[in-house]
């Protein structure tokens, strides 16, 4: 029987640059196209195109189209969280001037962009979340970290009295995600930002209340 080379010691090789670089393309191109197509509707022939790499390529970083997703998930949140870190802990401004700067910049996105992408996040867990528990549950998980960072927010406003004492800021944050992605669903059907207004107007007022 033929004998395997012995294994160097010490650390495995690292990814080449350009490997790194082709698997980054692919979540990227993933990103853009499952945010406007969904993700039974985008081919992976269709992403491979779109970055100029053989079919080949593809399963050499994923072992199928669902860990695909999983690593677009994935993507997307740890940007949409870098994201909301920049402006929820934004110094400068004070706690609910922060949120609703993040507010302000989500609205021009979803102009720039003729409101045909929306939150990633949303659309799948509309698409997916009834019929798969494992995109049912990395969805719900993202959900959740963004849910944590607007309710850190709140409780700074809340400890520089820009909303009540007794303020549940869990709760309120999680409110105030439930009732976003309703409004992100709304805006792209109307292809306006009305929706958007209604929702953080009567959130911000019931929260000062």
């Amino acid at each position: 029987m033929e004998m395997l080379p012995p294994r160097k010691r010490g650390r495995p090789p690292k990814a080449s640059p350009a490997a790194i670089d082709t698997r980054t393309a692919l979540v990227r191109t993933g990103v853009e196209l499952l945010t406007e197509q969904g993700f039974l509707s985008t081919g992976i022939d269709q992403v491979l195109k779109r970055v100029g790499v053989p079919k080949g390529s593809f399963y050499h970083y994923f072992a199928s189209k669902d860990d695909f997703g999983f690593a677009v998930i994935d993507a997307y949140g740890a940007y949409f969280a870098a994201k909301l870190d920049r402006w929820l802990t934004n110094p400068a401004r004070l706690p609910l001037q922060r949120l609703a700067d993040f507010v302000a910049d989500a609205k021009a996105g979803m102009t720039r962009f003729d409101f045909r992408r929306g939150c990633l996040v949303g659309n799948l867990g509309q698409e997916l979340g009834g019929q798969n528990d494992d995109f049912r549950c990395r969805l719900e998980a993202v959900m959740n970290d963004w849910q944590n960072r607007v309710a850190a927010c709140l409780r700074d406003a809340r400890a520089a009295g820009q909303i009540k004492a007794d303020a549940d800021c869990d709760r309120w944050a999680e409110f105030f995600w439930t009732g976003w992605e309703g409004a992100i669903l709304r805006a792209k059907l109307t292809r306006s930002t009305r929706p958007l207004d209604l929702f953080t107007e009567i959130f911000f007022a019931l929260l000062k209340e």
